[in-house]
């Protein structure tokens, strides 16, 4: 398909408001064009490209036949949603996409009336659009409730019990099933089309509520209903969501919007319950070098839009991820014991390129971390040393099974924890805030945090060496420091921390990779006289009690810094001066740590700036807390 060179008719779109008066051929311009705006928008910030190219089609006809923001649309992750955003009045910023100030990447309710429900993890539409629709029933509205969810979030057992809820519930709502990946379903062709058409059609559903009115009082209403969605789901699929509850509609090509429109004009009508319809579209569709890409340029950097050669990085020390991945598989050839887990995030994680050299020991369990982690408990209870490599963020989804399978059962479980801290452009949702504190609680739980890549490949060592309880090591996103790695990496003595930097007055200890901000921050300090320790603490549990303790006693000062939220590494510390009455000598403790709201996209350097966890933020607290010095001296010293 050729991209149209301008948006003469997506111009006149302010709202989806006006795209109900446009011929057919007009809403097809409009898409083709709508299509074109995504593909320059995003070569120009980078993002999330592929999901949006394959539901063009679909979002407009969403917006063309339902009334939003009246009808409320819930778009599932929403790495979809660019389309959908320059439809609803934010076409003049879809190209501050990601960035500071600017829009989000996902679904957000502070953004637009338009996007009721906030979304960027999986599985989640469903349940919220079930919260809508009863909300809509006891407040007798009329609206409609449709949820947009994509076969790779079906793989979450959130979906399920949310469709075993809306089934038993016969709350009406519409669920469209976006499959641009999985072989769900028999092939789209004219058949299906028409079928779709004419189950979804007011004609059917009367002729069927007819036949139930004559089976019920001869007893045959029960086999009646049966056998017909059995019919129906050998002629069309569908029967898996039938025994659910909803009534099954699809599959229908998601691209044609002379199908889709009028299917959807049909399920828009329909007052019997649950209604699931089923799509199929192409994830990429409409631009060659996606559609010919192994990841449909799911996420890309900036890109070349005619080539769509994307911008490469400048290359540099490699990413943590990477160290990671190649730690493990060094160690896996040693030990046939080790095997991987990840949660539909191969690539994200580096998994993939442990599954390339292990195939038979790397497990995807896709986008289902609370079985992800039960599935580790069990592999460790008979033997086998897992890691499950989960990104911080999504870790959250599985910390009832942390707690119940794997710590109160001390099973050893390895916790790779990537994306620790900011992640920049993906925003609050991604960010790694929390894992410090929600881990640290657990009695037995080892939690390191690796200060660079050095480091990160001790505590990979560490942790195969760990058999005895769970552990965790967490790194950030991004590129390391450059430093050297270990030939032979050494298991870490368990507890115990590092001094980096000798000094008397003041003491930085720094759990993570704000290490190196906490050495130009000595620095600084030094510069005015100011003498500095730094330490690496390592471990948050159990925590190095016996650097803790020295550190107080040595020095005027000691700062904690950490990449996560207050109650984190931050507040162990504190409780064990306030246990061994640290504070009574008149000790000056400070808790560097990320502030308490969710911080907003932006460049990564800005958002550690905007948190404090800078060097110059760093050193400016610490001559606060001192009482002496010049913040003058550090801003100079940070701009020279």
């Amino acid at each position: 398909m050729s991209l149209p060179a301008k948006t003469r008719l997506l111009d006149t779109i302010n709202s989806p408001a006006d795209l109900k008066s446009r011929s057919r051929e007009d809403l097809k311009q409009i898409a083709d064009e709508l299509r074109s705006e995504v593909i320059d928008a995003v070569s120009g910030t980078g993002g999330h490209l592929g999901a949006g190219l394959g539901v063009v089609e679909l979002t407009l006809a969403i917006h063309a036949i339902f009334d939003t923001p009246s009808d409320k649309l819930i778009f599932d992750v929403g790495h979809q949603c660019y389309p959908h955003k320059i439809l609803t009045g934010r076409k003049d910023r879809i190209r501050t996409l990601r960035q500071g100030g600017g829009l989000s990447g996902f679904t957000k309710r502070d953004e637009s009336e338009y996007d009721p429900f906030g979304a960027a993890h999986a599985s989640t539409s469903i349940s919220a659009g079930l919260g809508f629709a009863k909300s809509r029933d006891l407040q007798e509205k009329d609206n409609k409730v449709v949820c947009v969810i994509g076969d790779g979030a079906m793989s979450a057992g959130m979906a399920y019990e949310a469709m075993n809820n809306a089934g038993s519930d016969l709350s009406d709502m519409l669920v469209i099933l976006n499959d641009n990946d999985m072989s769900i379903a028999p092939p789209v062709g004219a058949m299906s089309h028409y079928l779709s058409k004419l189950v979804s059609s007011r004609s059917y559903r009367g002729l069927r509520k007819f036949a139930k009115f004559i089976a019920k009082p001869i007893g045959l209403e029960s086999q009646a209903r049966k056998a017909e969605e059995y019919l129906r789901g050998f002629a069309m699929g569908g029967t898996m969501f039938e025994e659910l509850g909803f009534y099954y509609v699809g599959p229908i090509d998601g691209h044609d919007l002379d199908v889709l429109l009028p299917v959807l004009e049909n399920c828009k009508a329909m007052e019997t319950g649950p209604v699931l319809l089923h799509v199929v579209t192409q994830k990429g569709k409409g631009y060659e070098p996606a559609e010919n890409s192994a990841d449909k340029y799911h996420g890309v950097a900036k890109f070349n839009v005619i080539t769509g050669e994307q911008q490469k990085s400048a290359g540099g020390p490699p990413a943590y991820t990477k160290v990671f991945a190649k730690a493990l598989i060094e160690e896996a050839r040693r030990d046939d014991k080790i095997v991987g887990i990840t949660a539909a995030m191969p690539g994200g994680t580096g998994m993939d390129l442990f599954e390339q050299e292990f195939p038979e020991r790397m497990f995807d369990v896709g986008i289902a971390e609370q079985h992800a982690v039960t599935f580790a408990a069990g592999l460790a209870a008979d033997g086998m040393k897992p890691f499950a490599a989960i990104y911080s963020t999504f870790l959250q989804r599985g910390y009832d099974q942390v707690v119940h399978d794997v710590a109160i059962q001390r099973l050893p479980v390895r916790f790779a924890i990537d994306r620790a801290g900011l992640v920049g452009a993906d925003g609050p949702t991604h960010a790694g805030s929390f894992d410090i504190g929600f881990l640290g609680a657990l009695p037995g739980m080892v939690c390191m945090a690796a200060a660079d890549e050095a480091e990160l490949v001790n505590m990979v060592r560490t942790a195969v060496e760990i058999d005895d309880r769970p552990s965790a090591f967490r790194y950030p996103r991004g590129n390391g420091i450059g430093i050297e790695l270990p030939a032979q990496p050494k298991a870490l003595e368990i507890g115990k921390g590092r001094i980096v930097r000798e000094g008397s007055t003041i003491a930085l200890l720094s759990f993570g990779a704000r290490l190196q901000e906490c050495l130009k921050a000595a620095e600084m300090l030094a510069a005015q006289g100011l003498s500095c320790t730094v330490a690496d603490a390592r471990f948050a549990k159990p925590l190095d009690e016996e650097l803790v303790s020295r550190l107080a006693r040595e020095h005027e000062v000691l700062l904690t810094v950490e990449e996560g939220s207050r109650g984190g590494f931050g507040a162990f510390v504190l409780h064990h001066l306030a246990e061994t009455n640290a504070f009574d000598n008149g000790l000056k403790v400070r808790t560097l740590h990320l502030p308490d709201i969710f911080q907003d996209q932006d460049k990564p350097e800005i958002m550690y700036a905007q948190a404090g966890l800078d060097a110059h933020s760093i050193a400016t607290r610490a001559i606060d807390a001192l009482g002496r010095g010049d913040m003058r001296e550090i801003d100079r010293f940070a701009r020279a």
